[in-house]
């Protein structure tokens, strides 16, 4: 299969990054990838703030990753809610979520804010590699553990709900930065609206998601695939 990378030339590493906390094994994931052919590290850091910044100010290098391999437990900003900033300003960046048990919560969070795979930092080497080609030529690589919570979790949730009263265009962009952790006044700046525009928006979500939360309101968006 060729690379959906449209940035990558032929017989190129794939380049990848590494967001992990723990240094012994970023530093192993590292040496691991640099001495691996067909693979480069061209980043590695402790945590997503750092990640944005380095990437950020060389974003006309051509040392961009292709993949990333995202920690999910990290200081400050948390993997599963990184994927989400980082897909936002590099669409074309492949993450591979990495974590030390298959927490359904966090895996359903994170596929829906934009990771193609998910593995167990106990996922053996030669299988790591292979997951980080799979992600590049547009793949979706998961543990076998994971891909049994997501089996499950899709059995859980089911078809989406048909709703009686479909929400707005507006409300759908309410809903989605509230998602990612809008205030509602700053969700009134960003829309450019008055904050008792927001409220009413907030009621009229409610009743047509029959919800009686924020929380509830994009957990329920979450998994009808209302927002992504």
């Amino acid at each position: 299969m060729t690379s959906t990378n449209p940035d990558s030339q032929p017989n190129q590493p794939i380049r990848v990054a590494i967001v992990e906390d723990d240094r012994g094994l970023r530093d192993g994931l590292g040496m691991l990838i640099n001495g691996t052919p067909g693979y480069a590290c061209v980043g590695a850091f402790r945590s997503v703030e750092d990640a944005l910044r380095s990437m950020i100010d060389n974003a006309p290098d051509v040392s961009l990753p292709d993949v990333m391999l995202l920690d999910i437990q990290l200081p400050g900003m948390p993997g599963s809610e990184g994927v989400k900033a980082l897909q936002e300003k590099y669409p074309k960046l492949e993450i591979i979520m990495l974590t030390v048990l298959a927490e359904q919560e966090k895996v359903f969070e994170s596929i829906c804010n934009g990771a193609c795979g998910y593995l167990l930092k106990e996922t053996p080497p030669a299988r790591l590699l292979e997951a980080i080609r799979e992600a590049h030529e547009g793949g979706a690589p998961m543990s076998p553990e994971i891909a049994r919570k997501v089996v499950k979790l899709f059995h859980q949730t089911g078809p989406p709900e048909k709703f009686d009263d479909q929400l707005t265009p507006q409300e759908l962009r309410l809903l989605k930065l509230l998602a990612q952790g809008y205030s509602y006044g700053r969700a009134a700046s960003e829309l450019n609206i008055s904050l008792n525009t927001v409220r009413d928006y907030i009621r009229s979500i409610y009743d047509k998601l029959h919800v009686h939360s924020k929380s509830e309101a994009v957990s329920k968006a979450l998994r009808n695939r209302l927002i992504f």
